[in-house]
């Protein structure tokens, strides 16, 4: 029986076949799809923020917001509970949604984000097969883990096929 796994911001969740998973809303965030083709289980993150570093001083920070602590995470836990040993990846995101004066944390989010997303897969040896990033609209993302095929939903627009 197939579910519908949804991915909120600033989370990530594993599946395996036949599920969908989802994330809906993608504005600056960038949804990050790590599967393993042969064994059929993907994970999705919904990334908030590039870099957890600056946030370093406050007692509790939630790890899957950030880039560099979420695709980290949710690989290990793909590696360690699923098995998972190849990896590739399809991004999605980093919209530049605001064009008024912006303060330095928060220009270019989405560009920001996506270059910290590459910065990390690559750091883990996980090459991105497809991607849809950029611009100005928003997106929702959706990944069908029976067949491994990526839509995004452009707001507006038509579905894109990853």
């Amino acid at each position: 029986m197939c579910s519908e796994i949804k991915v909120g911001i600033a989370d990530f969740k594993i599946t395996e076949s036949p599920n969908v998973i989802q994330t809906l809303g993608l504005g600056s965030c960038v949804a990050v799809f790590v599967y393993d083709k042969a064994k059929k289980v993907g994970g999705l993150s919904h990334i908030m923020l590039p870099d957890s570093t600056m946030f370093q001083h406050r007692a509790e920070i939630k790890a899957s917001k950030f880039a560099d602590l979420a695709i980290k995470d949710m690989v290990n836990e793909m590696m360690t509970k699923y098995g998972c040993t190849k990896l590739v990846a399809k991004i999605a995101g980093g919209a530049n949604m605001f064009s008024f004066n912006q303060s330095s944390q928060t220009k270019n989010i989405g560009e920001r984000n996506v270059v910290a997303v590459e910065q990390e897969l690559k750091k883990l040896r996980i090459p991105i097969l497809a991607r849809n990033t950029g611009g100005t609209t928003g997106r929702s993302f959706f990944a069908n883990l029976e067949n491994l095929e990526v839509k995004v939903k452009i707001v507006n627009s038509d579905i894109i096929y990853l």
